[in-house]
């Protein structure tokens, strides 16, 4: 019995002492794990990861951003934006943590404020498409659709197969009533792997 104990002793001696030794970095590198390249598989652990890492580094503004990716993947938005805010203030010429934080805005109806985020992500890095392809969707949500169009215009010209930006040019000129425009982005659309567009145009009768 007394083996036992001291076995049993000596694992969680071992196990308190391993966790002691991780670093801001090995929790960083756990979290890291867990991302597909889009989003974190698994973005409660992430958290819970980062959060440690926080703890012993609280002046790494990449955990704040990447823990803010976690909580909006939850969509708890308005924890994303504090980390976002808080990832600023540690490193405020970081265009991902703007344009991040200007998604989270989107997410919850703040269309203006996640302009705000866009431009300035855009005044940091100005060759990203989806900085300009987001900040139309943005414009979008106000009905301010020229706006909305210059800025699918950029981002096509960044990146000439941007299906989703071909396809919101459309949506915003044929909102216009401009069918002769509108028809052919739904249709390049339709050409790169989105029809939805173009099928609804033409059960419309607004394209042919």
């Amino acid at each position: 019995m007394r083996k036992i104990i001291i076995f049993i002793f000596l694992i969680f001696i071992f196990l308190c002492s391993t966790a002691i030794g991780e670093t801001a970095a090995d929790w960083h590198y756990k979290a890291h794990a867990l991302w597909d390249g889009e989003k974190y598989t698994d973005p409660k652990k992430a958290i819970e990861y980062l959060s440690n890492a926080i703890k012993l580094l609280p002046d790494d503004a990449k955990a704040y951003s990447d823990r803010g990716n976690a909580y909006n993947k939850l969509g708890q938005h308005q924890r994303a934006i504090k980390d976002y805010n808080e990832a600023i203030r540690l490193k405020p010429n970081f265009a991902v943590i703007y344009y991040n934080r200007g998604i989270a805005y989107g997410k919850l109806g703040q269309h203006q404020r996640a302009i705000e985020d866009f431009d300035k992500a855009i005044s940091l890095k100005q060759d990203d498409a989806d900085l300009y392809y987001n900040r139309g969707i943005a414009y979008d949500n106000l009905s301010q659709y020229q706006h909305a169009i210059e800025d699918y215009n950029k981002a096509i010209r960044l990146k000439t197969d941007y299906t989703d930006a071909y396809n919101n040019r459309g949506i915003a000129y044929l909102s216009q009533g401009n069918n002769e425009l509108g028809c052919p982005d739904a249709q390049k659309a339709c050409e790169l792997g989105n029809c939805k567009l173009l099928e609804f145009a033409k059960g419309k009768g607004d394209c042919h």
